[in-house]
């Protein structure tokens, strides 16, 4: 029931899905009534592999976490951790309120042990590839030791999810010389270097969309601030490549004989095809989908979704944890 489009978006999204995967099956966790209507019309009330869980409430995007937590007991979020909780689901999607996603989740479905702070972590396209970030807001201000925590757990998700043995892992600074950066990012810096885990140094912001690297670790901070200046660029972009072409004929005739190479470059950069923030750290998935998704947005996220599932992600942190600890 959440994000900017609610379940018009996300219901198509749903049965794409269901498409694309024969094995898959979908609860929709909302107004029953609402969803009944909408499948209605697209002729969908008998699909066996698509039900409605009930919830009489809803988390409007402006609420604080602590108010999801006390006053919206059958909120359709908090009802789709709980089925994760209960083994009814294996993971759970939403494009509703991040805080009280990551609330709720943390609540409901508790932490891994060793892992002290959950982080958001997603893919961002690179010149050959995509790497994955993390944290992109869910802890603006973590330990030394917390970074260190991030960098196990973007690690395995990588090795799990794109099939990589042994991804490497940097920290975001200010500079990529070892005399740059605070004290946190140095300290978090000692503990990657005494690791077993391919830690190769720092990286600058620049380097994001390099694919020099698999994994990037920040704070929550400025992991949220990238990835907001990152779709802001984007949108320039293209606004002002929209203007330039429009301006005069030559620039029409132009954009009709690029217009191929534009196509090929939006879709590789389209941020539709990398929606899908991973909640990691939690004993169960739960995956972030950007609140203004459409239905190929949406599907992508649910696309995360299955992919950790199917390589059971939080075992695989929680296992390499404890082994980076015994080693240590």
């Amino acid at each position: 029931m959440g994000g900017d489009h609610g379940p018009t978006e996300i219901l198509p999204a749903a049965i794409y899905s269901l498409d694309k995967h024969k094995d898959l099956e979908i609860i929709l966790v909302g107004d029953e009534v609402v969803l009944q209507e909408l499948l209605k019309k697209l002729d969908l009330s008998s699909n066996e592999r698509l039900r409605i869980q009930h919830a009489s409430e809803c988390v409007e995007m402006h609420e604080l976490p602590s108010q999801a937590l006390r006053n919206k007991k059958d909120s359709s979020m908090r009802v789709a951790i709980q089925l994760v909780k209960d083994d009814i689901a294996m993971a759970c999607v939403s494009a509703g309120n991040t805080g009280a996603l990551m609330a709720l989740a943390r609540y409901i479905l508790k932490m891994l042990p060793g892992i002290d702070r959950p982080a958001i972590c997603s893919m961002m396209p690179g010149i050959n590839g995509h790497t994955h970030l993390l944290d992109l807001g869910a802890n603006v201000d973590p330990s030394s030791e917390q970074l260190f925590q991030y960098a196990v757990m973007g690690a395995e998700l990588t090795s799990a999810v794109d099939n990589v043995k042994n991804p490497t892992v940097a920290l975001l600074n200010v500079g990529a010389e070892e005399i740059k950066g605070n004290d946190r990012v140095k300290q978090a810096a000692l503990l990657l270097d005494e690791s077993h885990l391919n830690y190769v140094g720092f990286v600058e912001g620049n380097d994001i969309y390099s694919s020099k690297v698999d994994v990037i670790v920040c704070d929550g901070f400025s992991g949220n601030i990238a990835l907001k200046a990152s779709e802001g660029v984007a949108k320039l972009f293209g606004t002002q490549a929209k203007k330039e072409f429009q301006r005069s004929l030559y620039g029409k005739f132009a954009a009709l004989v690029s217009s191929p190479v534009l196509k090929s470059i939006r879709h590789k950069i389209d941020p539709r095809r990398y929606n899908g923030a991973s909640l990691l750290g939690l004993k169960g998935i739960v995956v972030k989908s950007h609140g203004g998704a459409d239905r190929l947005s949406f599907a992508n996220a649910i696309e995360e979704a299955i992919k950790e599932v199917n390589k059971n992600v939080p075992d695989r942190i929680s296992e390499r944890l404890e082994e980076l600890l015994i080693e240590g």
